[in-house]
């Protein structure tokens, strides 16, 4: 299966459509010519994700969504096999949702889009980089909607 969905069993993890994040995901590598490409979508809480964002990225906070990609990984074979995995605090997705005024799990889509194209090579350290994420972050949504 290319996209394996695993939700922790923890009171912050708790909410979303798991199957409709396992569509997004496999939606975004599809339509990124890597759907093939196996990724792992972990839903977690604040406790957890806050202590993989310090570990791996050096920043004492929770967050609301991680990508670790594989492809950087030294001698990694960049076209097949897994490509990485995402890790998406539902705890801090659902305060933004509710801040945003809409539904927990378009709040989630968005994080999962956001964490699978970071596995695809996207960022958003420059503006030009951040540009062209946001972009392609819409236009996926879109598409998810009409399907």
């Amino acid at each position: 299966m290319p996209v394996q969905l695993v939700r922790r069993r923890r009171k912050g993890a708790l909410g979303g459509d798991a199957a409709r994040l396992r569509r997004v995901v496999q939606h975004v590598l599809t339509m990124e010519g890597a759907g093939h490409r196996e990724v792992s979508v972990l839903l977690t809480d604040d406790q957890e994700i806050h202590g993989l964002n310090r570990d791996f990225r050096h920043k004492d906070k929770p967050t609301d969504v991680l990508a670790f990609a594989l492809d950087e990984a030294e001698g990694a074979d960049v076209t097949l096999g897994p490509l990485g995995d995402v890790v998406i605090s539902v705890e801090r997705a659902k305060a933004q949702a509710l801040g945003r005024r809409t539904p927990l799990d378009a709040e989630l889509e968005l994080l999962a889009v956001h964490g699978t194209l970071h596995l695809l090579g996207f960022d958003h350290l420059e503006p030009a980089d951040a540009k062209k994420m946001r972009a392609r972050t819409r236009a996926l949504r879109r598409q998810l909607k009409v399907s």
